[in-house]
């Protein structure tokens, strides 16, 4: 018998309700950043509703309130899940004695500089950073305040490393295990085409194994590279015809848009293998990846660790290393791949149906 499961479809509903994850509990706060300089950015915190309290961490003072600026780099489901997850650990681990504001930088880093810059000036007890871009704005803003980051896939590329005020979690992906997913779905595929944003560090780093990994396994590869999500589209075309499929990272701006390289291949009968759940949600065929609620609340455990006297250099970065197969059964049949028995026993299947996954027995 499967079960179904509710996450994935809580995340997205979430998402589409302006951050909701953000406006509830205590004290917690949410607004998108306008283009307009730094002065604009902030928005002062409302009255809200208080959570249940709990105990404060080991260190704080009783009744102290802390103040946390939460900043994602863009706004799509995986950054979205990690963000309400760490908010609702931290409601859970503080409860009414911690504000939380959270700000999305709309892929712009001018906003992102801002937002993090507000936050220094704002003096934050701590400041939680959301996807590589966002923690490397934050460590080069501050030298004092704690700095949590999340989603950052290779904190060494990214020099997040031996800074003492830095530490957080990595959703790094077994590139390994993703092609070794691709051989048993699409066997006949044997040159990729590789579509991400060359700004993007953590997208770098991952496309580099990918290319060791083909080269060393009899595969060949294209690449169609982005800076932007306008971009996209244009990408995506080049390479039909000359690709067997096609593989994108955890590449921040390509999920942000995901649904038009989706298209392109889904339209074309190409397998797309991604990096992230939330991009097999948004139609990509299959990942090899985390849960990202989970990655959520672990940075929300790491910052209570530090709001409770911890210094962030006492706390070594950590890398998810749960993996689950995610499937999509409903791009599966659009392009028609036939998914093997025991893949479909195992693995975390999304039908395409209202954001619904199933997991396999």
């Amino acid at each position: 018998m499967k079960k179904t499961m509710k996450t994935l479809l809580s995340a997205i509903l979430a998402s589409t309700l302006i951050f909701a994850g953000c406006s509830s509990g205590a004290g917690t706060t949410q607004s998108e950043a306008p283009s307009e300089p730094a002065s604009s950015v902030q928005e002062s915190a409302p009255e809200s509703a208080t959570s249940e309290a709990s105990e404060a961490p080991e260190g704080t003072a009783d009744g102290e309130t802390y103040e946390i600026g939460v900043v994602q780099i863009v706004d799509h489901l995986s950054l979205n899940t990690i963000r309400d997850a760490f908010v609702k650990e931290m409601e859970t681990q503080l409860g009414d004695r911690v504000n939380i504001e959270c700000k999305d930088a709309q892929n712009d880093q001018s906003n992102l500089n801002s937002i993090v810059q507000k936050f220094v000036g704002d003096e934050k007890d701590l400041i939680v950073a959301i996807a590589t871009p966002s923690a490397q704005a934050a460590a080069a803003a501050t030298s004092e305040i704690p700095v949590l980051y999340s989603a950052v896939t290779d904190p060494e590329a990214a020099k997040l490393t031996g800074i003492p005020n830095v530490t957080g979690t990595s959703d790094a992906i077994p590139v390994e295990s993703i092609f070794t997913l691709a051989s048993k779905l699409t066997p006949d595929a044997k040159k990729f085409g590789l579509v991400y944003n060359t700004s993007e560090v953590n997208s770098v780093s991952v496309i580099e194994q990918a290319k060791e990994y083909m080269s060393a396994n009899g595969y060949e590869f294209a690449e169609a590279t982005i800076t932007n999500t306008s971009e996209l589209q244009q990408a995506a075309s080049s390479l039909v015809g000359k690709v067997d499929a096609m593989f994108t990272p955890i590449d921040n701006t390509v999920a942000s848009a995901l649904a038009v390289i989706a298209g392109v291949c889904n339209e074309n009968k190409i397998p797309y293998y991604v990096g992230a759940d939330s991009m097999v949600s948004d139609g990509g065929l299959a990942t090899v990846g985390i849960d990202y609620s989970v990655l959520g609340t672990r940075t929300a455990q790491m910052a209570a660790e530090v709001l409770g006297g911890k210094s962030p250099s006492d706390i070594p970065f950590e890398v998810m290393s749960d993996f689950s197969t995610i499937l999509n059964t409903k791009t599966a049949e659009t392009i028609g791949v036939q998914v093997p028995e025991d893949v479909l026993s195992s693995a975390t299947l999304f039908d395409g149906t209202q954001g619904e996954l199933t997991a396999g027995e």
